[in-house]
């Protein structure tokens, strides 16, 4: 596939650089692919940034998110003087969660949160109001009394449900690609092992919809019944599960 790709860009006087095309596979087990362009072999990596996002060889989306929040947080630290100031307490958080929040959930509505994720995401949220209201690790203060203080809620998780519900009510209600690949509708071969593990978390789970795909597909052809399900009304999300 790659030798077609290489003569018809030729066809064009488009030549592939060797030295910026790299190989990336993404399994359970990686291992390296020979793919060679000219005689030369191309390099395999662990990790890829694409289009801003970060893509690991393992399919998660846990340093990612961990990318995120470490950009998020070097950004809070540049205006720290403006989100501790004395300017009004919801001004203050607006600004949060429009500059910062922002850039730590960038690409959110793609992720597939596990447990450790949605554990580094509440930490970060707390780490906001606790920055923005000057309040020390040492002083022992709990996070249900930041919360108070700030007069908010965990909320950074139920954002992201939102975002999510969003972008995957678009792909429902259409016929493209992307719906296909949701689907599991693509072409392929899937090799069958006999080990015994936890189902892999799939990313329409979030949505918490037990009722299965198909109720939710059936939701995402009609918008107003999406908005419904998943508007800007929908309560926040309720995370136990921490194992």
């Amino acid at each position: 596939m790659i030798d077609r790709l290489i003569e018809i860009g030729r066809c064009y006087g488009m030549e592939m650089n060797v030295e910026k095309t790299k190989v990336m596979k993404i399994s359970r087990q990686p291992t390296p692919v020979t793919i060679k362009i000219d005689q030369k072999q191309l390099e395999n990596v662990k990790c890829f940034k694409y289009f801003g996002s970060l893509l690991t060889d393992d399919g998660r989306c846990t340093s990612e998110i961990k990318s995120r929040i470490a950009m998020a947080k070097a950004a809070f630290s540049k205006k720290k003087n403006l989100f501790t100031s004395k300017l009004d307490l919801n001004l203050r958080k607006k600004l949060v969660k429009c500059y910062i929040w922002s850039i730590a959930l960038y690409g959110a509505e793609t992720w597939t949160l596990r447990a450790v994720d949605q554990k580094h995401l509440e930490s970060f949220e707390m780490w906001c109001w606790r920055r923005m209201e000057k309040i020390s690790w040492t002083d022992y203060v709990r996070n249900e009394e930041v919360l108070i203080r700030v007069s908010e809620q965990r909320n950074i998780l139920h954002e992201i449900r939102k975002r999510k519900a969003n972008w995957i009510g678009h792909v429902l209600h259409r016929n493209c690609l992307l719906k296909e690949v949701i689907e599991g509708n693509t072409e392929g071969r899937i090799e069958v092992t006999r080990r015994r593990r936890r189902r892999h978390k799939k990313m329409l789970d979030d949505l918490g919809d037990r009722t299965g795909y198909s109720h939710l597909k059936e939701k995402g052809l009609d918008r107003i019944k999406w908005r419904n399900c998943f508007g800007r009304d929908s309560g926040p999300v309720v995370l136990t599960d921490y194992r």
